[in-house]
C-alpha cells in the first residue's frame, strides 16, 4: 500500500496510451508553432521549450504524490522539447534524422542501462523514489525525442506521406499490443517499444494535420491543430483526475 500512496506516475492503462498519443500530437504541433510559425528558429525554440519542460519537471519532482495534471504537463513538456531537440540535431547541426536517431537511441540505451544497474529492473509503476523518477523522465525525454526523429525519417528520408507514416507506426503499436496479450515477451520491453513508437505516431499525425495539402497534409496550421489537441488533452486530464479521485476514495474505504 505504501508504494501506491507515494507513487508519482500514472498507471499504464488504455487511457494512459490515448493521452500519450494526444500529448505527442500536441508536442509536435506546438513545437513547430514555436520554432516555425512564430519564426523564432530552433535555437530560441529549444531554449523556450527547455524552460517550459524544466519548470514542469521541477514541480513534478517536488510533488509528494501522483498529481495527474502535473504528470501530463511534464509529458507534454518532453514531447514539445523533444520535437525541438530532434529538429535542432537535424536542421541546425545538420546531423540528419538517421544520425540524430542513432544519437538518441544511444542516450536512451545508456539511461536504461544505468537505471537497470541501480534498481535491477525497469518497472515504470509504481515509482516513488526521486532518483528513479529522474531516470524515468530522462528515458521519457530521450524516447520522445527519438520518436520525433524516427517519424521525420519515415517522411523525409524514406518518402512516406504523413498519413502513411502514421499508419506504419500505428501498425507497430498494434503488433506490440498483440504481443503483450498473446505472448510471454517481457512486458517492460514491450512498454518501452510502445512508448517510443506512440511518439512518431503522434508526430506524423500532427504533421498530417498541419502540413500543406501539396505535401499530403490537411493544412490546418500549427496553431489550430495545437488548440484542438490542447482541448482534447484537457478533457482527458480531467477524466484521469476523476478516475484518480475514485481510486483514492476506494482505497480509503477499503482501508477502513
Amino acid at each position: 500500500m505504501e508504494n501506491n500512496i507515494f507513487n508519482k506516475v500514472a498507471k499504464i492503462t488504455l487511457l494512459f496510451w490515448l493521452m500519450k498519443i494526444v500529448a505527442t500530437t500536441l508536442g509536435e504541433t506546438l513545437g513547430d508553432f514555436i520554432s516555425q510559425t512564430l519564426n523564432l528558429g530552433y535555437y530560441v525554440g529549444l531554449g523556450v521549450t527547455f524552460v517550459i519542460f524544466l519548470v514542469f519537471l521541477i514541480l513534478q519532482l517536488n510533488a509528494k504524490k501522483y498529481v495527474p495534471y502535473l504528470f501530463w504537463l511534464v509529458i507534454i513538456g518532453t514531447t514539445t522539447f523533444g520535437t525541438e531537440i530532434s529538429d535542432f540535431i537535424d536542421r541546425t547541426l545538420k546531423v540528419g534524422y538517421a544520425g540524430g536517431s542513432a544519437i538518441l537511441v544511444t542516450g536512451l540505451a545508456v539511461t536504461l542501462f544505468l537505471w537497470f544497474k541501480k534498481y535491477k529492473n525497469l518497472e515504470v509503476y509504481p515509482i516513488f523514489e526521486k532518483p528513479k523518477e529522474i531516470y524515468f523522465w530522462t528515458a521519457v525525454l530521450f524516447s520522445n525525442s527519438l520518436g520525433t526523429a524516427f517519424g521525420d525519417f519515415l517522411g523525409d528520408n524514406l518518402g512516406f506521406t504523413y498519413l502513411q507514416g502514421a499508419m506504419i507506426t500505428g501498425a507497430i503499436i498494434v503488433v506490440v499490443v498483440l504481443l503483450h496479450y498473446f505472448t510471454k515477451i517481457n512486458h517492460i520491453l514491450l512498454f518501452w517499444i510502445a512508448f517510443i513508437f506512440t511518439r512518431p505516431f503522434g508526430a506524423t499525425f500532427g504533421d498530417f494535420l498541419t502540413k500543406p495539402l501539396a505535401k499530403g497534409g490537411l493544412d490546418l496550421g500549427t496553431l489550430n491543430a495545437s488548440l484542438v489537441s490542447l482541448v482534447i488533452m484537457g478533457i482527458l486530464i480531467f477524466i484521469s483526475h476523476k478516475n484518480h479521485q475514485k481510486e483514492n476514495l476506494s482505497q480509503s474505504t477499503n482501508k477502513e
